[in-house]
């Protein structure tokens, strides 16, 4: 049974996340529009649909 030094060529690597902070405000901006939209359109039903039954 030999015993040799083993050699390995161990190569790094560094990762790094890039985010996109134009594009994580658009998302926020775009999902808080739909939230608007959503809250006006269930206002509307509230105050003027819901009085008329």
């Amino acid at each position: 049974m030999s015993t040799q030094p083993r050699n390995f060529d161990i190569e790094e690597r560094h990762v790094e996340k890039k985010s996109d902070s134009s594009l994580v405000a658009s998302t926020f901006i775009k999902y808080a529009a739909y939230i608007v939209i959503i809250f006006g359109v269930l206002y509307f039903l509230v105050r003027y649909v819901f009085p008329m039954f």
